[in-house]
């Protein structure tokens, strides 16, 4: 059933609502019998589109709620999550940053809504991958990351005011022990996680602002040097 507006070739065009077979309904504009411009899909699941649509695809700016109690905001292309948006999860977890065909893939920042604790770096297609952070309450991990696990050299940055250096290493347990054939495909679910081996601790390497550097310890001293004989010659 069809409920609004036509061209002349009796074409669904302008304003109107639909009310598809399977349930679903679309209430919003139409060009040459094609969903095109702003509308809002009710699907009979419960999920629900409000946004902008090309030529019958989501397109544009929208928002998406899904039955389960999540939701999209943010950028879509030819029916796929794709740009920049925030999901949030049904847990309360969020993701904000960028979409590639459907999937977390970019620049992107996951937050854990029950620990507090943030992801923020890179994304390849839906894992955390490339560059990035681990932050926690009182401590964070910088490095790089592989398949959502950090891999090679990073280090620890705790409050408390130190760096533990190190890197992440792929334990060799589990390797060769199994036996008979077709045991070479390994679920990567019961895979190792990669261990921690520490390197060395700091101080706390404070960021200094581009063309603001302390001067130097030598020339430091010259100063305070030259500071001290002023003194000396007030009080003689």
């Amino acid at each position: 059933e069809y409920e609004g507006e036509r061209n002349a070739e009796g074409e669904r065009h302008g304003s109107g609502k639909a009310y598809l077979p399977n349930g679903d309904t679309y209430n919003g504009e139409y060009e040459h019998g094609l969903r095109n411009g702003q509308g809002t899909y009710r699907f009979k699941n419960g999920a629900c589109y409000i946004g902008q649509y090309l030529q019958n695809k989501k397109h544009g700016q929208g928002i998406f709620f899904y039955p389960d109690g999540s939701k999209y905001e943010g950028h879509w292309v030819d029916d796929q999550r794709h740009g920049y948006g925030q999901y949030t999860y049904a847990n309360g977890d969020t993701y904000t940053g960028e979409w590639f065909n459907h999937n977390r893939h970019g620049q992107g920042i996951y937050v854990h809504k029950d620990t507090g604790s943030r992801y923020v770096g890179g994304w390849v297609n839906g894992n955390q991958e490339g560059e990035g952070e681990l932050i926690h309450l009182n401590h964070r991990f910088k490095g790089k990351f592989l398949n959502g696990n950090p891999v090679g050299r990073g280090k620890y940055v705790f409050d408390i005011g130190c760096e533990q250096h190190g890197e992440y290493i792929q334990s060799e347990q589990d390797k060769g022990e199994g036996e008979g054939e077709g045991e070479e495909e390994e679920d990567p679910s019961l895979l190792v996680a990669p261990k921690w081996k520490v390197s060395e601790i700091t101080k706390l390497t404070f960021w200094t602002p581009h063309g603001e550097n302390p001067p130097s310890p030598r020339k430091a001293s010259l100063v305070a040097a030259a500071a001290a004989e002023s003194v000396e010659e007030k009080e003689a």
